[in-house]
């Protein structure tokens, strides 16, 4: 029996469920197609916007480390692309061309203007991408112009902001969502009110990765200053489980796809991200950390789980995980599970052994308590 992995995400038919995450990864051409190369069945480009480009610093990556000094996770603040609009869609057109049967997705963030969501939504989707993500979910830099986050924590603005691309094309939209809210159904069911095919969660986890005590300044440091920015990678796979597991159970966004994001970096992370309702997962972190080509055991260890299992395709175990995941008032309180052992062989032996020692000590003591009484 042979897997197959080939799926549809947000109606975008996919040869894997392995997207690379609209990150430095898929800034360019180049990457991309080192990317596809190694098998990722799609990309989502690097967010886009319109033109003058930001100017991304250095610095861009601070790293938090547990004190055995193995890394948990990466602190990003870089921003969108700063190259430009036509150079950025001219080799999207190219990539397209020359990869036929891949994915790329255009990532767009735009301020709160309805022709600046629409002309940009169509300049990418002329440049021949499968579908379009809005980026409302950049927690630094962007946001502090009106973007990303900004949008992303205000219904209103998300929904709003995903039904204007919807007029302006016909193709899948994937809104992608902020973890920084206090419920993330609440902009999941205004990304579906605004017509959303699908829901790109999570984006970064806010963060202060962690303070330069010689500098004095938040890491990582730019001139001698440092900022907030966007956590990423392990650390944050939890949290985008939780959020995914809750948007895939709940009546109100029945139906929302969820491409999920969020500290993958084996086969097992994308298949638990699946057992509980995504229809693919996005990769970031991991890809930056141990290469393109990390792919190549993810695709080999999710078909060997799948063959073990007897799962024949993806959907055969899509949400299978989703029915357990209920509510904590919904658990057998009087479920008690308390360790059992079976002591054998030399275990066994040594017990007797003990036992008899013990006995012994006993008529000892009993002997001499019987003597002493007699004396007196």
């Amino acid at each position: 029996m042979m897997a197959e992995l080939s799926c549809e995400i947000a109606g975008v038919k996919s040869i894997n469920p392995f997207w690379l995450a609209s990150a430095p990864p898929t800034d360019k051409k180049y990457n991309v197609e080192r990317a596809f190369k190694a098998g990722w069945g799609g990309a989502v480009w690097k967010t886009l916007g319109a033109d003058p480009p930001v100017v991304n610093v250095t610095s861009r990556y601070g790293v938090h480390r547990s004190h055995l000094r193995q890394l948990l996770g990466i602190n990003n603040i870089e921003l969108i692309s700063d190259r430009p609009l036509e150079l950025n869609l001219r080799e999207i057109e190219a990539v397209r061309k020359e990869w036929p049967d891949r994915v790329i997705i255009g990532s767009i963030m735009a301020p709160i203007d309805e022709q600046a969501w629409k002309d940009l939504a169509l300049k990418v989707a002329n440049a021949g991408v499968q579908g379009i993500e809005l980026n409302l979910g950049c927690p630094h830099g962007m946001c502090e112009r009106g973007m990303g986050s900004a949008v992303g924590q205000v219904p209103d603005l998300v929904r709003q902001a995903t039904a204007w691309v919807r007029q302006a094309t016909d193709l899948p939209v994937l809104t992608k969502l902020t973890p920084n809210v206090t419920d993330i159904l609440i902009p999941a069911e205004a990304a579906k009110a605004g017509g959303a095919h699908a829901v790109s969660l999570i984006n970064t986890v806010n963060s202060i990765i962690s303070v330069d005590l010689d500098a004095m300044a938040p890491t990582p440091t730019v001139d001698g200053l440092g900022t907030h920015g966007g956590y990423c990678g392990e650390a944050v796979k939890p949290i985008a489980l939780h959020m995914v597991a809750q948007i895939m159970g709940a009546q109100e966004t029945r139906g929302l796809e969820t491409s999920a994001i969020g500290g993958i970096t084996t086969w097992r992370d994308a298949a638990e991200f699946i057992a509980l309702g995504a229809s693919g997962v996005q990769v970031c972190t991991a890809a930056m950390l141990y290469g393109f080509r990390i792919v190549e055991d993810m695709i080999d260890g999710l078909g060997a789980f799948m063959d073990e299992k007897g799962y024949r395709t993806i959907q055969d175990f899509k949400g299978r995980a989703l029915r357990n995941a209920v509510s904590w008032n919904e658990l057998n309180m009087n479920f008690d599970l308390k360790p059992s052992f079976t002591k054998t062989g030399a275990s066994a032996a040594d017990d007797a052994t003990s036992r008899a020692r013990t006995q012994r000590i006993r008529q000892s003591e009993s002997k001499r308590k019987l003597a002493a009484d007699a004396a007196s």
